[in-house]
Formats: C-alpha cells, structure tokens, sequence
C-alpha cells in the first residue's frame, strides 16, 4: 500500500518502521481485527517533539470493513504536510477501497 516495505512486530510494545525508516514508532495497544494504536513519527519530527498518536479501528459494515484512522498530537506547523499524505496514500490507493470519504480532522473513514 505504501509503496516501499514495511517492517511490523505485531506485538504491544514492538517497533514498526515504514517508508525506508522515515516513518518509525511503537504499538501500543493491540486488539487483533479490532483496533491499533500507535506512538508514530517521521524523521521530520525535532528530537524534543513528543509522538503523534495513530489510532485505527475496524469494525464490520455491510459489504466490508470500515475502517477508521485518526492521526492525532501532530507537531504544529507539520499538519497540512500530513494531511496531504493521508490523502495521496488513499488516492493512490482507491481501487482497494470501495469507497473513500474527504479527510475531515485528520480522522479518515472508508470502506474495504
């Protein structure tokens, strides 16, 4: 999905990486089929930043799943810089997705 190979250990407390380490965290809370969230950061993020939150959450839907993922603690000034990844990472994308809705505040909803 993101184009480049992503590292996970699917585990409370395992490291993830994405994008050739620019993308880089920690899950912490891991309901398998459920729900994720994430300590994420990018190699933007100044050393004194503290984590973004990235939360993702699946539930049945007629049809599919429904999927919804809030990015939430972004650094000031980096949020539009984000925002418009979310939506090129989804637009690219979209022939897996069924149907995909306008980001609102960072929270992005659509259907598999």
């Amino acid at each position: 999905m993101t184009g480049n190979p992503a590292k996970v250990n699917g585990k409370i407390g395992g490291k993830f990486t994405a994008w050739d380490g620019y993308i880089f965290g920690t899950t912490l809370e891991l309901i398998p089929d459920q729900f994720i969230v994430q300590a994420w950061r990018t190699s933007e993020f100044s050393d004194d930043a503290p984590d973004s939150l990235l939360e993702l959450s699946l539930k049945e839907a007629r049809g599919g799943t429904k999927v919804t993922l809030t990015h939430s603690r972004i650094p000031s000034g980096q949020e539009d810089s984000y925002r418009q990844g979310w939506r090129i990472l989804l637009q690219t994308n979209e022939g897996i997705f069924q149907k995909v809705v306008e980001l609102g505040e960072f929270r992005i909803q659509f259907f598999t």
